[in-house]
């Protein structure tokens, strides 16, 4: 056999015993009259000796050894003299009697340790070393942790898990699609899916009662931290629920998995209105570890001369605790922030309001203090606060707000990891206007169904309906969202409409789910959680990339693999398929 133990098994109860190891090799000391031999494998370091008892043959190996050279080595655990407590072995060593190179290594382009010197670029070129490093191998060890932990939950609460197909039809609606063409049916394409949207709906047609998937998905967009051309979710739908039902179940996998995994106990789930979120927090997926709540000042501000604000459609405030005391070039750094394209402000205004109850602002010549003292009042702010405004356009200007809101967060250290606050985010607007098209789009999906009191409003006003639909989001990252279906032929015959699609159109593109629905569909309701997201968040990341075996760079690109690349013109004539030069 290749081993009896792992590296990171032995310990001071298997001391006189004679052992095999196998493993890479991560470093070599040589101390003259005896060197060490420090082996890794995926469970841990287990240090090895040789000395003056060490057979020739193997310390003739040890003159060939370079870092990572996988090795096989035999010999006696015996106590360590010099005890190492940062690692689970470290109170034995292994006497070596027999050495073996089981695989030679060229020298690695980085060090395959926790602060190694390769950077992002080279270390993702050589994944497979880079996953070889404790720090990467443990975010995938929780990953799987957690994949287990969700199976269970959901197994045990009467879920059934089903795969469904990965080559299916393009719909427009959403993202883009990759697409897939087909040999055998020449001009025709399938996509690869961007969810399992349309089966996971069929199977509660077909009266599974509740299916989970922990499934691939797909799609062809920009890409940023929290975002891979593939991506994991957990896709989960029940019949015969409002949504009610699904909160009260999800809730209770996000405490069940918080719990079996991290040990951390997560209890409180306040639900949100849309409309709330986006006017106190200037974001559909609020951060609510701090308050700092954006504040509409529209009313107090206008009509005092100051041109700008008096053409605002909207002025908000913010009150940054104990920030008073800022110098100006603290303040000039912020109003750059704020102007960078990203955040698009054209300027920030800022009231000091001093210890000693003073104000001091960038606008003292159009306001006295007691106009400031009413800004003030109005944001809760006390004395020693720094109020930041910023106005404008009311959406752009509220993103925007909300943007700084959680920069001033970040710079306070108000925004702590391993601190978890949930929330769910209710009643979202189902429809939104396209200016360039002139047509609604649906927010989520055309199978979200419409809150039952604004269905009337679907003939009169679609804008202002909303939809029965929900979003997890914990410290400002939406981990999940889905909605209550609609059942109803009729009325998803209406929601087509207001979607601007032709009878012919919708029963082309979803025909076949229209037909289901004839069959008895009962109602409804599902949620998809970004499985990556929530797995960065349990490794206390910022970006999904670490928590993925292989991930893509921010140009969709595997420059690992180099994909993707061309192909051979035999393979697109196969596929009827013809190349456009590019310029």
């Amino acid at each position: 056999m290749y081993r009896t133990h792992t590296c990171g098994e032995l310990r001071a109860e298997h001391i006189g015993q004679t052992i095999t190891l196998a493993g890479w090799v991560q470093r070599v000391r040589d101390l003259g009259a005896m060197s060490f031999i420090d082996l890794r494998d995926r469970y841990g370091i287990t240090q090895l000796l040789i000395d003056e008892n060490t057979p020739k043959d193997a310390t003739e190996i040890l003159e060939q050894l370079g870092r990572e050279f996988v090795i096989q080595a035999t010999g006696t655990v015996r106590e360590r003299s010099n005890k190492n407590k940062n690692i689970a072995t470290g109170d034995i060593e292994i006497e070596i009697s027999g050495l073996k190179v089981l695989s030679p290594s060229a020298v690695p382009p980085f060090t395959i340790q926790d602060d190694t010197d390769g950077g992002d670029e080279l270390r993702m070129k050589y994944r497979y070393l880079d996953l070889r490093r404790n720090a990467v191998r443990k975010n995938l060890e929780l990953r799987a942790q957690m994949a287990h932990s969700v199976r269970t939950y959901l197994t045990e609460n009467g879920f059934i898990e089903t795969e469904t197909p990965v080559l299916i039809k393009s719909t427009p609606e959403g993202a883009r699609d990759f697409v897939v063409p087909s040999r055998m049916n020449p001009g025709e394409f399938y996509a690869l899916p961007q969810s399992p949207q349309i089966f996971k709906q069929l199977l509660m047609v077909a009266g599974f009662d509740k299916y989970f998937q922990i499934v691939k998905c797909f799609r062809d967009e920009d890409l940023r931290a929290d975002r891979q051309p593939e991506f994991t979710q957990i896709d989960c739908e029940m019949s015969f629920v409002e949504q009610e039902d699904v909160l009260n179940t999800f809730e209770g996998l996000t405490k069940y998995t918080f719990k079996n995994v991290l040990n951390v106990e997560v209890d409180n789930f306040p639900r949100m209105p849309y409309s709330t979120a986006m006017e106190k927090y200037g974001s559909d997926k609020p951060d609510i570890r701090f308050e700092m709540l954006l504040h509409d000042i529209t009313d107090l501000s206008q009509g005092k001369g100051f041109s700008i604000f008096d053409s605002a459609e909207y002025i908000g405030a913010i009150s940054a605790k104990g920030c008073a005391e800022y110098s100006r070039k603290q303040i000039d750094e912020l109003t750059d922030w704020v102007k960078r394209p990203q955040i698009g402000a054209k300027g920030l205004v800022y009231v000091k309001y001093n210890a000693d109850g003073s104000f001091k602002s960038s606008v003292d010549k159009f306001y006295s203090a007691e106009d400031l003292k009413t800004w003030a009042e109005t944001l809760g702010a006390e004395p020693g606060d720094l109020i930041l405004v910023l106005s404008g356009d009311k959406a752009k200007t509220t993103d925007a707000l909300g943007t700084l809101r959680l920069e001033m967060g970040n710079r306070l250290g108000l925004r702590k990891k391993g601190t978890y606050q949930p929330l769910w985010v209710v009643d979202f607007p189902l429809l939104e206007w396209d200016e360039e098209s002139k047509r609604f789009f649906a927010m989520h999906h055309p199978f979200t169904s419409p809150k039952p009191e604004d269905i009337d409003l679907l003939d009169t006003d679609p804008g202002k309906v909303r939809a029965n639909a929900y979003d997890l989001v914990i410290n400002g990252v939406e981990i999940g969202g889905g909605s209550v279906r609609i059942f109803d032929s009729e009325l998803q015959a209406k929601m087509f409409d207001v979607l601007g699609f032709t009878p012919e159109q919708a029963k082309a593109q979803f025909g076949f789910l229209m037909n289901a629905f004839k069959y008895g569909a009962p109602p409804h309701a599902g949620i998809a959680f970004g499985f990556d997201r929530l797995v960065s968040m349990f490794a206390g990341l910022d970006s999904i990339r670490d928590v993925i075996a292989f991930p893509k760079n921010n140009s969709g690109r595997d420059v690992m693999n180099d994909s993707p690349a061309p192909i051979e013109k035999e393979q697109l004539d196969e596929l009827y398929l013809q190349l456009k030069k590019l310029n």
